[in-house]
């Protein structure tokens, strides 16, 4: 038998002009540790030699490097995890491989370069990987002349766009796709129909790449789809189909989008499900007993929806579940019995479900427990000691329930303990460090918002955990615990709302200097820097809280690294440093309520392509306002209020195209109307107040028409003219009269990711209105509430019947001006109005009875009119004292002492018996008359004099941040 001869054949060698490219690429690029994430990364190239340098310069040999075996030509490039920082541009020598089928360049840091056209060359590429690349703007049409790909991840590079062209072209194209990852790509579209055609597709991932529109069904039953990713979408909006036994779906993640209905009982034949997330949507119903026949079932998430019924029972037969999430849904409780029969659980989260009573004991059995999670419930009693039994225990989470007495010792024996969060509890005693030595793993603990002591920590001795995370808020901390300064691993500090007086001292600025992230200080009584350095130390801080605090001197500069500072409510004084501006990531600057002064640094305009909050409202900075969004920007909030500033108002806020939130009340702004704020499409708050504003306020315009606009306030100005009619009827945010089931707020919520953590942060809007002369600061607003305020100046004419048309009023001001003629009825359409105030000007005619009909209607007054004939009676008009009708000789009957028909005149009213008619306003009427609105007045309150406005309109208390631990799921290559 003669052998085969090419068995004998040496498998050829690779060409020289490839080891060339191979080569020219590596020199291309730093060799840096930090640009890969991955813990086992290493730089392949580094080994890479020429001729001369040694052996191994056989390019086919090389680390990373696939050739053919019959030509020697190089088709494959495995670089994934390689060190490689630089950019990549279409001259690089890459692009002469012209032989490629794989390329795989993920986890690399190209320094946001965008994809370069050269990538076109590469015609016969099958597969690439480019994600976690660090690749920015838009990816180039070229790629999309790369028809035989079967796999391609862009995933994971939040700067990259596919626009233009979209995801439509690209799916027309590459019609071969089996594998397509672009989670993390700013895709900005609807999700396009001709995805369905990819009958060969396995796996689809579009996770967070702000798609929008209805997601078409037919993808759900593509034949060879095993995973679905589209998670936080949020304006994704469909529902569940029937789906088919023969569906291979193994992988179906829809968190985070607008999906809506009931789960269809079909979801039961998807039997090689092994991973399902459901959670942030709007599923309703009850949760199907088919779901209980998805014996593969490894992973269910079902939180942060509104199912209801009973917990499932049926979910003992998901025998194969290592991760159950049903948190912060309409569930009853019912038996938690059926939990002991999950021996394989491995992570439960049953936080916010209103479990009622003590902390279950069904869970005891479930010894493979590594995650529980039991946090915002109404768990009540002492912590138990049998928690102990679940040695596995790595993360327990028993936050903000009402648990009492102290945290018993046996829980510091469970010695895996990563997490351990007790806030926001009813519990008391103490806690000593010394408890703490035995939990050598515990990098995570939060304590904050309890009633317990922290003792130990003066001057201690013993060799504490190396914390990443120390939560101590409202721990009746009277100084910084002097442990902290051996605390060098650090990332997260929170030590708000304790007691802490005096200075910073000096050693906290070395604390955990390279890996600090966030520090939240406010709340306390410091009242300045034992040093103060023109830069704060901590190199990688995103987060610098120190607010409501009682801090001298200049202001603090964090790092370039920051993306939240906030030192509001302090006495800083001194001007604002430009160094300020070298924080190039900032997305919330919130400087309020000091003694700043000066000039707005001009090189802050630079920064409001990250800024998505600027509140420098409250201090005394003066001269004229600079130019803001002269660049893209994403500013949601601009709030200059109570400030010295002049001049007129930039005409570059006009491309401030995402601004919900403009204030700029209590300055010396010497302008006309800025009508073309009207074409931005999101403004819903506009508060000019108390300049010097002048002229008409003009013409509507289909332009400028302010469409989401809700609050206005352009009192205390040189206003003149007609009151806009045309404006009033084309307001249409304003004729909303939708009552919320549950109240909300206006505010922005900043999102933004550091390594183990994934941050909100939420923000606010507040306003100061003035109701009966009196200023009233509003710390948090509804998001229903509605009001005009165009008191203070000098309009004329009548009152237009069309503003009856904005029925969602709940506030309206036009007092202090020239206005004439009657009172219009149309606005007894105002049905949702609970303050009305037309007094001081040249009104005549009786008082509609409409008025009558407004049943929520908490205050009223047309004092200083010429109004006549009698005072409509009953509902709400019985609770109004004379000083709402006072200074309208022609007005008679109740109130007034004066009997319709009867010529003899009313006694005067004096501002004493005003005051004191006003104050027995009857706490038992405005309740009645509020109705199911009471929950907009008791939120509002701004009818009510000052003492009651008290109760009414709370200081709701400091925002409250939400972080959750990053997890990188659900990324396939």
């Amino acid at each position: 038998m003669v052998a085969n001869s090419s068995s004998f054949m040496q498998q050829p060698l690779c060409h020289d002009s490839e080891s060339s490219a191979l080569l020219q690429f590596k020199h291309s690029f730093l060799i840096d540790g930090h640009a890969s994430d991955d813990p086992s990364a290493y730089p392949k190239v580094a080994m890479w030699k020429s001729h001369g340098e040694g052996e191994g310069n056989d390019c086919c040999s090389w680390d990373g490097v696939e050739c053919d075996r019959e030509t020697g030509h190089v088709i494959g490039l495995h670089l994934a995890s390689s060190c490689l920082y630089g950019s990549i541009n279409s001259s690089s020598t890459l692009f002469s491989l012209i032989h490629l089928r794989r390329l795989d360049l993920s986890d690399n840091d190209f320094n946001y370069s965008e994809i370069p056209f050269g990538v076109g060359q590469l015609s016969r590429l099958r597969s690439l990987n480019l994600s976690y690349a660090g690749f920015s703007s838009q990816i180039p049409s070229k790629l999309l002349a790369l028809s035989k790909l079967v796999f391609l991840d862009l995933s994971a590079n939040p700067m990259l766009q596919l626009q233009k062209p979209g995801l439509r072209n690209l799916v027309q194209n590459l019609a071969h796709l089996k594998d397509l990852l672009l989670s993390q790509v700013n895709i900005s579209s609807t999700i396009p129909h001709e995805l369905a055609n990819l009958s060969s597709l396995t796996t689809l991932f579009l996770e967070e790449c702000g798609l929008h529109g209805e997601f078409p069904m037919n993808i759900f039953r593509l034949p060879s789809l095993q995973y679905l990713n589209v998670r936080y979408n949020p304006d994704v909006i469909g529902y569940l189909p029937e789906f088919q036994e023969t569906s291979p779906l193994k992988m179906l993640y829809l968190a985070g989008i607008s999906f809506s209905g009931e789960l269809p009982t079909s979801i039961g034949r998807l039997g090689s499900l092994t991973e399902l997330d459901i959670s942030s949507c709007n599923f309703t119903g009850l949760v199907p007993s088919s779901l209980g026949h998805l014996h593969q079932l490894s992973y269910l998430d079902l939180s942060n929806n509104y199912f209801s019924g009973q917990i499932p029972s049926f979910m003992a037969n998901l025998t194969q579940l290592t991760h159950l999430g049903l948190s912060s849904n309409n569930f009853s409780v019912g038996t938690l019995a059926w939990l002991g029969e999950q021996t394989k659980l491995t992570a439960l989260r049953l936080h916010r479900i209103n479990l009622i009573g003590e902390i279950p004991f069904s869970l005891v059995n479930m010894s493979q427990l590594s995650t529980l999670t039991l946090a915002d419930n109404q768990l009540s009693g002492q912590i138990p000691s049998w928690l102990m039994n679940l040695t596995q225990l790595t993360a327990l989470d028993l936050g903000t329930n009402n648990l009492e007495g102290g945290i018993p010792s046996s829980l510091f024996e469970l010695v895996n303990l990563q997490y351990l969060s007790v806030q926001g509890n009813s519990l008391n005693g103490t806690v000593e460090l010394n408890m703490l030595l035995k939990l050598k793993n515990l990098t995570s603990f939060q304590l904050s918002d309890v009633r317990l002591s922290l003792l130990g920590y003066t001057r201690t001795n013993v060799t504490l955990p190396k914390f990443k995370l120390l939560g101590l808020d409202s721990c009746n901390l009277t100084e910084f615990p002097d442990f902290l300064q051996n605390q060098d691993e650090l990332e997260v500090l929170f030590l708000a709302n304790n007691k802490i007086h005096g200075l910073i001292p000096k050693w906290i600025w070395n604390i955990s200097k390279e890996n600090l992230e966030v520090l939240d200080l406010s709340g306390n009584l410091l009242t300045g820097f034992d040093q103060h350095p023109v830069v704060l130390p901590w190199s990688r801080l995103t987060t610098l809280d120190l607010d409501s605090n009682m801090l001298q001197g200049p202001l603090p500069i964090p790092p370039p690294s920051t993306i939240e500072y906030s030192v509001s409510r302090n006495k800083l004084t001194g001007e604002i440093s430009p160094l300020i501006c070298n924080m190039s990531s900032l997305m919330v600057l919130h400087l309020s309520s000091n003694n700043l002064s000066g000039r707005i640094p001009q090189c802050l305009a630079n920064l409001s392509k990250s800024l998505l909050v600027l509140n420098l409202g409250s201090n005394s900075l003066d001269g004229p306002i600079p130019q803001t969004c002269t660049v893209p920007n994403n500013l949601r909030v601009i709030d200059l209020g109570e400030n010295q500033f002049q001049g007129q108002i930039p005409r570059s806020f006009a491309n401030c195209m995402m601004l919900e939130h403009l204030v700029l009340g209590n300055n010396q702004i010497d302008d006309i109307f800025p009508f073309w704020l009207g074409a931005l499409p999101q403004l819903q708050v506009l508060i000019l107040r108390s300049n010097r504003f002048h002229g008409a306020i003009g013409s509507w315009h289909s332009y400028f028409r302010f469409p989401k606009l809700r609050i206005v306030d352009l009192s205390d100005n040189k206003f003149i003219g007609d009151l806009p009619s045309e404006y009033f009827r084309n307001w249409d945010a304003m004729k909303l009269t939708d009552i919320a089931n549950d109240l909300r707020y206006m505010q922005a919520d900043p999102k933004f990711q550091i390594p183990g953590y994934r941050w909100t942060l939420p923000y606010m809007y507040s306003m100061t209105m003035t109701n009966r002369g009196m200023q009233r600061f509003y710390e948090k607003i509804p998001d229903i509430f509605i009001a005009i305020d165009f008191s203070g100046n000098n309009f004329k004419g009548q009152i237009p019947t069309s503003i009856g048309n904005l029925k969602g009023l709940h506030l309206l001001n036009l007092e202090g001006n020239n206005l004439t003629g009657h009172i219009p009825s149309s606005l007894g359409n105002l049905t949702q109005l609970e303050s009305l105030d037309l007094s001081q000007n040249q009104l005549s005619g009786e008082i509609p009875l409409q008025l009558t009909g407004i049943t929520f209607l908490a205050f009223f007054n047309v004092s200083h009119n010429h109004l006549t004939g009698p005072i409509p009676q009953g509902k709400q008009f019985s609770t109004f004292s004379n000083a709402s009708f006072d200074g309208n000789p022609g007005l008679c009957g109740s109130p007034l002492s004066r009997a319709c028909g009867s010529s003899e005149a009313s006694p005067p009213t004096s501002a004493s018996s005003k005051q004191g008619s006003n104050s027995e306003f009857d706490w038992k009427f405005v309740l009645m008359g509020y109705g199911s609105g009471l929950v907009i007045g008791v939120s509002i309150g701004y009818c009510l004099t000052s003492w009651k406005h008290e109760w009414f309109v709370k200081t709701f208390g400091k925002r409250q941040r939400k972080w959750t631990r990053k997890e990188r799921r659900g990324n396939r290559s």
